[in-house]
């Protein structure tokens, strides 16, 4: 199993969430998050006459858990879905989960991440 978190724009929060159904990827957490972009992308913006201080840069933060067969097509669906091509699209980090459970009925392992029902 892996975890994948990726760090998207708020922006393309919809198209990645639908892109991630499409492929199969039903479950899945997001939190909204603040990070620190790039020299390029500090500073003041203006726009419409609003001058905006784009120091901190609004994202979301997505956490999937996944078999290992479904990582590539995870990865996949997302980087399609939230790729503009300019500086600021995001990251995306996979790292190992060495294992889970599903409170409800002790079950774990990869079973215990899809429901049967």
């Amino acid at each position: 199993m892996k975890k994948i978190e990726a760090i998207i724009r708020t922006s393309k929060f919809n198209e990645v969430k639908e892109a991630l159904r499409e492929v199969g990827i039903d479950f899945f957490s997001y939190w909204d998050a603040t990070g620190v972009g790039n020299e390029v992308e500090k500073g003041e913006h203006s726009y419409r006459g609003t001058v905006y201080d784009t120091s901190f840069i609004s994202r979301q933060l997505l956490t999937i858990v996944v078999r290992d067969v479904n990582v590539q097509k995870t990865v996949d669906a997302i980087l399609k879905a939230a790729k503009t091509g300019v500086i600021g699209d995001g990251k995306i980090f996979i790292s190992d989960i060495i294992e889970s459970y599903r409170i409800r009925n002790d079950e774990k392992g990869d079973t215990s991440l899809y429901n049967k029902e």
